[in-house]
């Protein structure tokens, strides 16, 4: 490398260290530790490696940067300011402070050039694998020997908690399987964790390891330009694996009392500690201060990373000429736009009642395949029974791309991060199958996908004590309300047929998360349901038999119990009660409702009011009121056939008569 360009860099780095001390302290919060420790990295990063262009940060070939220790944001920020990205020095100044566009962790969608939301450990290395992974599938769909359109990067930094995380392990044992080859996760090795020496809780051989799981591993001195340059060079052009990059670093370096240390880690050096540090690093006094040469440096880089892209669209252009056919499908995927017939498609889907909801889904999922480019499905070692194999598509492979099936195996927090990951691709809306209970293993993965608001599918299935025999390790009690309780998420708890064919509806059409919950056990169609979307589902709840004159009794259900609730409407109107029975099958989407809809359901003097769902209790008094009866299971489940389980938590048409007729 030109002494030069080394130079450039070393100022870069230099500058980089001096906003994260002065930016935590403006703050008096924040992490400067990786930002300083780590500043030669980023240099080198941004003004060497990264293939992107600042100025259009959605080109769909640009190299992307995942930071997975999302404490360490300022590095990101410093570089997104630096190379021109839409982040102004004013932002900087305002960090971690209300409204600011430089939250105290990266958020995608709140700050230009952030591609997920981290801050979680260990999350955004699972994410970064979906990125990878969707760029391997592109390019395996669009690339012709003649014109290559997708070979971008995807560089991850993590820090020894991501390492420690298990989900840092179930997503790069995926990715070795795989052979992601165009995957870079760079280990910030300062060997200190947050409460000390990272040898007080940890003393693995990381690098046997990430061999172990397949993935090429090498060491680079983290202020060793040469190196880094000799290292990535060759990564860009002959990397045959995911590369594990032992980035070895001093946290906090430049300081004179706080470098080394976990003092440096998660708070701000204090005011002598920075004066010292920008004494002992020759770095002026005034806050904030970036010298002319660096703003140069970037400027004329920009000037490069334009051109790059501009040679790309040209390429792109001359492709989309040659393979109209090829163009057409990367415009679907790209826009991801509905066929305008799909609601009549799919309620002309014959689905054969009584059948559980998870095999109503998958006769949805075979037509879906096929209609929609964009969809990618996959499960965690459950396809067989949570039934989210598209068997007209093949399972990707290692080395092979060409699928649109992908087994996760037993990793449902990996997925869940994966998925995130090829949802941020721009170009796949994937959805992942395991059973309900599992959504703990990967809730908070769920939770940053709703506080991104990218659209993923989880097809959760075994919804309910009615799953049966398995037990209560596997019956979902908590996990409705426990999701229902993340802001952003739709969760869709379906009745039969029709509102299956309708969730899946709303899944579509909702550019977030969407948490479907279907039946083991088969299920009945109910009469009110096969009504248009707009009318039913898409309303999240509505009357399904309405009451002669004024109701007694309002019935409220969601899923299995909507049949329930219309049998035991039956028995009511024989005894002379008048019955109104709704089904609820999306308390979000009800609640985004206007005013007067919601009253025309909920509204006025209804009688008594009557929930019936086998989960807990907790959030239903909203609607039937401090007065309404829950008939629901509020303990575990237990072992037996359904029948039985119905009988002895009260979900018999006998027991819920015997509790509201008083």
């Amino acid at each position: 490398m030109e002494d030069d360009l080394k130079k450039s860099l070393g100022k870069i780095a230099l500058t980089i260290r001096d906003i994260a001390m002065d930016a935590t302290q403006a703050a008096n919060s924040g992490h400067p530790g990786l930002p300083m420790g780590c500043a030669e990295l980023g240099a080198y990063l941004w003004g060497v490696a990264l293939q992107h262009n600042p100025k259009n940060s959605h080109w769909i070939n640009r190299d992307r940067f995942v930071l997975s220790a999302g404490h360490g944001c300022l590095l990101q920020y410093a570089c997104l300011h630096l190379s021109g990205y839409k982040l102004t020095l004013d932002e900087i100044k305002h960090f971690r402070q209300l409204h600011s566009q430089t939250p105290g962790h990266p958020e995608f969608g709140h700050t230009d050039g952030i591609e997920v939301t981290t801050g979680p450990l260990g999350q955004g290395v699972g994410n970064a694998v979906g990125l990878a992974l969707a760029s391997k599938l592109l390019a395996d769909k669009f690339n012709t020997p003649e014109i290559s359109i997708f070979n971008n990067k995807v560089f991850c930094l993590a820090g020894d908690g991501c390492i420690m995380e298990g989900v840092t392990s179930e997503a790069s044992s995926l990715a070795g399987h795989l052979g992601l080859n165009n995957l870079i996760l760079l280990y910030d090795s300062n060997k200190i964790c947050l409460d000390g020496p990272l040898s007080e809780c940890c003393s693995e051989d990381t690098a046997s390891r990430y061999k172990a799981y397949g993935w090429e591993v090498h060491e680079l001195d983290g202020y060793d330009f040469d190196a880094m340059d000799t290292l990535f060079t060759k990564l860009r052009e002959k990397q045959t694996k995911p590369a594990f990059v032992v980035v070895r670093t001093i946290i906090g370096k430049g300081s004179p009392h706080k470098a080394g240390s976990h003092e440096a880690h998660g708070s701000p050096l204090g005011e002598e500690e920075v004066r010292l540090t920008k004494q002992e690093l020759d770095l002026p006094a005034e806050p904030f201060f970036i010298p002319q040469a660096i703003r140069t440096f970037f400027e004329e880089k920009l000037k490069k990373d334009v051109v790059r892209e501009r040679l790309w669209q040209e390429r792109f252009d001359e492709w989309a000429r040659i393979f109209p056919h090829l163009y057409g499908q990367f415009v679907a995927m790209r826009d991801k736009a509905l066929p305008l017939d799909l609601e009549e498609q799919l309620k002309k889907l014959e689905i054969k009642a009584p059948i559980a909801g998870r095999s109503a889904s998958f006769a949805c999922l075979k037509l879906l395949g096929n209609k929609l480019p964009f969809l990618i499905g996959g499960s965690a070692d459950l396809s067989g029974s949570d039934m989210t194999m598209m068997k007209e598509f093949p399972i990707v492979a290692p080395g092979v791309f060409k699928g649109r099936n992908i087994k996760y195996g037993v990793r449902e927090f990996g997925m869940a991060t994966i998925m995130n990951g090829l949802a941020r691709s721009e170009m796949y809306l994937p959805f992942g199958g395991t059973f309900l209970t599992f959504s703990d293993y990967m809730r908070n993965a769920i939770r940053l996908a709703a506080l991104m608001k990218v659209q993923v599918i989880y097809h959760f299935t075994h919804d309910s004590i009615f799953l049966g025999e398995d037990g209560p390790t596997h019956q979902g009690v908590e996990h409705l309300m426990s999701l229902r309780a993340i802001p952003n998420l739709h969760v869709i708890r379906p009745a039969d047929t029709h509102e299956v064919k309708m969730a899946w509806m709303a899944a579509l059409l909702y550019k977030g998360p969407t948490a479907l919950i279907l039946s083991r056990q088969k299920n009945p169609d109910v009469a009110g349901t096969c009504v248009p979307y707009t009318e039913g589902m898409g309303r999240g709840a509505y009357i399904v038999k309405r009451e002669r004159s004024k109701p007694d009794y309002t019935l409220i259900a969601t899923g299995s119990e909507l049949s329930l609730a219309m049998q035991t409407a039956q028995e009511l109107e024989k005894r002379d009660h008048d019955v109104r029975v709704i089904s609820m099958p999306c308390w979000e989407l009800f609640d985004a409702q206007d005013l007067k809809y919601r009253e025309a359901i909920f509204g006025g003097d209804l009688g008594k009011r009557v929930s019936i769902e086998a989960g807990c209790d907790l959030g239903w008094y909203r609607y039937i009121g401090r007065e309404g009866i829950a008939i629901s299971v509020d303990t575990f489940g237990a072992s037996a056939p359904a029948s039985a389980l119905a009988t002895e938590y009260g979900f018999t048409v006998d027991e819920i008569l015997e509790r509201i007729l008083v």
